[in-house]
């Protein structure tokens, strides 16, 4: 069996640009997730994160909008297929609201994942966002 997550997270006073930016380019994705990334804003590049934990496939890529990957994790089985990740960001007044839809998830890591994408990636990001603001 397989889970689907689903997240919304608000980003305050910052664009769907900025966000874009800061999944898709390596520099400040490794930078602001605290682990290395390679991944570049092409479909069909592959990427790898967070120390090569997560590895996949750029799907399709709509500049500032959308983020669609192939995505699986370093510590699944063979077995378990890849799953489905899209990212799709919208502005809404002074703040970017980020959809998160991630699809075929192994049961076992579903829990992890969901609590893994705030603590690795949505926390340090507003956190970043809030520190970059000040200056």
């Amino acid at each position: 069996m397989t889970k689907t997550i689903v997240q919304k997270i608000v980003f305050k006073n910052t664009t769907p640009e900025v966000l874009y930016e800061l999944y898709t380019n390596a520099k400040k994705h490794s930078l602001v997730t605290g682990g290395a990334a390679k991944i570049i804003a092409k479909e069909g590049a592959k990427f790898s994160a967070y120390d090569n934990y997560a590895t996949g496939k750029n799907l399709q890529l709509i500049k500032d909008k959308l983020i669609v990957q192939s995505w699986r994790a370093a510590d699944w089985s063979k077995d378990d297929v890849d799953s489905t990740l899209t990212l799709l960001i919208e502005p809404k007044g002074k703040n970017a609201v980020l959809h998160v839809v991630h699809a075929n998830l192994p049961d076992a890591q579903a829990k992890s994942i969901a609590d893994g994408w705030h603590a690795y990636y949505w926390k340090p990001w507003k956190d970043y966002l809030a520190q970059n603001a000040a200056k």
